[in-house]
């Protein structure tokens, strides 16, 4: 039997600010929605880690790095436009 794809996410934010809680619940949403115990969320918050935000070339928030599946993605906003994250993160075809 095939184990479903993981997909590993990695969100970066800047605190509590209203963009990147917002991103944070849209993200939660969309991976209830279409990854259902096939997502893994991991949050850095830039205030905290700054250097690791630097070394990881992040300079905006909310940024959301998809690691796994490959090919690595990165989309800045708070993923408020459902169709055009899905697609950028390849769990669904562009519509014509």
């Amino acid at each position: 039997m095939n184990r479903p794809v993981m997909f590993r996410f990695r969100l970066y934010v800047a605190g509590n600010a209203p963009n990147s809680a917002q991103a944070l619940a849209n993200l939660g949403t969309l991976c209830r929605a279409y990854l259902p115990d096939r997502h893994q969320i991991e949050v850095v918050d830039v205030f905290r880690e700054p250097k690791r935000a630097l070394a990881d070339r992040v300079f905006l928030t909310p940024t959301l790095v998809k690691l796994a599946p490959g090919p690595v993605q990165t989309i800045v906003g708070t993923l408020g436009n459902t169709q055009p994250v899905l697609w950028a993160l390849g769990l669904e075809m562009p519509v014509p």
